[in-house]
């Protein structure tokens, strides 16, 4: 395997941490989780994301920066539940757009972001787990985080067309996507096996 440090990319309930758990075990990759559940500030920036979008954004930076030099600088083979990329090309531009962010928040935020950026090296390969939006909104219900359900569709709608939009323009290594919509590998063994030689082929 050439691809030593794997990150996989896509929207809320594509299906990224259980694919990252299921590829760690296959591979004997090591897994770095997005930090979801530590978030202190995730049940209100879901109530009230205009008050809350600097302080939950600014969390997830400094954890996703953690991660990601974690991941550079491992000896092992990793994996990482979404990059630090999309934490701010998609998610706080996607704020900035919905007016739900203040304009000097963001300012402050990217300068840091860019800041932080020019010291990353960017991972060996992203793999974009694509899943429409009702899929997601499946996902999101079926799963049943009670934060998550207060998720306005419009917001996920912003958010997929923002990461079709930013798979397309990105160009810091080499990029795959996955189809997750029907995607059943966990429980069809033909899925499954499709999915191994697919990541296998990816990973040469």
């Amino acid at each position: 395997m050439s691809a030593r440090f794997i990150a996989i990319a896509g929207n809320i309930g594509a299906g990224k941490s259980t694919m990252v758990g299921f590829l760690s075990r296959k591979f004997g990759l090591c897994p770095l989780y997005e930090p979801v559940d530590d978030n202190p500030y995730i049940a209100d920036f879901y109530q009230d994301m205009h008050r809350w979008a600097f302080n939950s954004q600014i969390f997830y930076l400094s954890r996703k920066f953690a991660l990601h030099l974690e991941a550079q600088k491992s000896e092992k083979r990793v994996i990482l539940d979404r990059t630090i990329y999309e934490d701010a090309e998609i998610f706080v531009e996607n704020l900035k757009r919905r007016r739900g962010i203040e304009k000097r928040d963001y300012e402050t935020y990217m300068e840091l972001y860019k800041t932080i950026r020019s010291e990353l090296q960017p991972p060996d390969l992203v793999i974009y787990l694509r899943c429409s939006v009702r899929g997601v909104r499946r996902r999101i219900k079926n799963r049943g985080r009670a934060a998550e359900m207060a998720i306005p569709l419009s917001y996920i709608q912003k958010l997929h067309a923002q990461y079709e939009d930013w798979f397309e323009r990105y160009d810091l290594g080499p990029k795959a996507v996955i189809e997750t919509e029907k995607l059943d590998y966990l429980r069809d063994i033909i899925h499954r096996v499709d999915l191994i030689q697919q990541i296998e082929e990816l990973l040469k």
